[in-house]
């Protein structure tokens, strides 16, 4: 046997240690990258591909954010997994060679060469398992290409110092500051970043045509330069050096999902297109818009304007307790002002207030502020509607009154200064400016003319 195990080793080469075999889990594989590539987060990935999340962004990770393009099934002219769990099964039912081929359609000789080649030889027979069998195949059958960007130094060389180079000012000093210490993760969020010449690989790409013109070894193509930095089985170029691409992403995001948008509380049943129609045509008072401005130090004021008279209220935002002392943490406690929650509250004490003729509809901004939509329906009985991504003039009134606002709170200040007094005085101000679209009439004239109307209206028919 000890012959026969030495025979068999002579036959195949020196391998190394298989190690833990994961082509068992190939068709999983397939499944996960399937539906990365139709847009699933991680997580919901793996679930559908009956995997663990770990097992799941073990996977991405490795792989850079890169769609390795798993074939889902194998040839024909290549044995399958299943086909090889059959052949480990019946051989150990002593099942012949021949009589295996027979019940697979395959040759006598395909038998009995994976037999040979793919058996394990680390037991004192010559034992078959399907899994190290077909990790056997798969080694043997990649046959990795060097990467250009190993096997050429100089264009290595070349490419690295156009992505990573030191920016220095004009004495020869390092400029800018020296950045975070790589952690395997995105860029730091509000924090300095490495100043370096951060050349894009578009850009080094078709700038080695114009430097090397007539040396054909000096060519790369963009996508090989980004599997290079983000693949870890090319290894060509340090992994900490996607810090110096521009996104700065530790990971590459699948194209299907960056086309989405983190909109989930956005449902078909709040859009715009369901709002009633009497919104529409600002006959009817009681329709609302709202959104928020956005100031300095994470510093927000909502906003919320009738659509037909232009009404303004201004909804005070203070930060929460805490706010600049506890360290901001993942999936935490939303301190700036406008987490889901204390929107919801600010905005429901606001407009309860409201008379009932008032507060038919509320059309928001696709902002995360109002995710919280539902419960603030349940609380004031308002209605919520979103518009349509990329659509302002959906929300027309606000967007020109948050115009109007900004003499007041311009961009770039910290609105957490003003106080509730304040702002209610800024609305007010507001309020009692003559509008030309109004006839000239103040927002408050006109409300208060279209609630004297509606309650004359509806004294004449309790009557009739």
């Amino acid at each position: 046997m000890r012959e026969r195990q030495r025979e068999v080793q002579l036959y195949r080469g020196q391998i190394p240690s298989p190690g833990r075999p994961t082509v068992a889990w190939r068709e999983d594989r397939v499944r996960f990258w399937s539906a990365i590539t139709r847009g699933l987060k991680t997580e919901d990935a793996a679930r559908e591909a009956g995997v663990s999340s770990p097992v799941g962004f073990r996977w991405f990770r490795h792989a850079g954010g890169v769609n390795p393009h798993l074939a889902p099934t194998v040839t024909g002219r290549f044995l399958s997994f299943a086909e090889r769990e059959d052949v480990a099964i019946w051989r150990a039912q002593q099942i012949g060679v021949r009589e295996i081929a027979r019940r697979l359609n395959r040759s006598p000789s395909t038998i009995s060469r994976e037999l040979r080649r793919n058996a394990s030889t680390r037991t004192w027979r010559l034992a078959y398992k399907a899994s190290v069998a077909q990790w056997h195949a798969e080694r043997r059958a990649r046959r990795p290409k060097v990467a250009k960007l190993i096997d050429n130094e100089r264009l290595r060389e070349y490419v690295q110092d156009r992505l990573s180079g030191v920016v220095r000012v004009l004495d020869g000093r390092l400029a800018g500051p020296p950045g975070p210490k790589w952690k395997g993760r995105n860029k730091p969020h509000r924090g300095d970043r490495r100043w370096v010449r951060a050349w894009s690989p578009e850009q080094i790409s078709n700038r080695l045509r114009v430097d090397f013109p007539d040396d054909a070894s000096m060519r790369i193509s963009p996508e090989a330069i980004y599997q290079a930095l983000y693949v870890q089985s090319r290894g060509a170029l340090r992994r900490e050096l996607v810090a110096c691409l521009r996104t700065g992403r530790a990971l590459r995001v699948p194209r299907p999902r960056a086309r989405q948008k983190a909109w989930a509380h956005v449902t078909p049943e709040v859009m715009i297109s369901e709002r009633p129609a009497e919104a529409d045509d600002r006959a009817v008072p009681g329709h609302w818009e709202g959104d928020l401005l956005i100031g300095l130090e994470r510093s927000a004021i909502g906003t919320l304007v009738e659509r037909t008279s232009r009404f303004t209220m201004l909804i005070h935002l203070p930060r929460e307790k805490g706010y600049g002392i506890i360290a901001r943490t993942k999936n935490g406690p939303a301190l700036a002002g406008y987490g889901a929650l204390t929107m919801k509250d600010a905005l429901a004490t606001a407009m309860s207030a409201l008379p009932e003729q008032l507060r038919r509809s509320l059309t928001w901004d696709r902002g995360k502020e109002l995710s919280a939509h539902a419960a603030f329906k349940v609380e004031t009985g308002i209605p919520v509607f979103f518009a349509d991504p990329q659509s302002p003039w959906q929300r027309a009134s606000n967007e020109n009154t948050n115009g109007l606002l900004r003499q007041y709170f311009p961009k770039g200040t910290d609105l957490s200064r003003w106080n509730a007094d304040e702002i209610f005085a800024v609305a007010d101000t507001l309020n009692s400016r003559p509008r030309k679209i109004l006839g000239w009439k103040t927002p408050a004239e006109a409300l208060n003319e279209l609630l004297s109307i509606q309650s004359t209206t509806a004294v004449v028919a309790t009557t009739t």
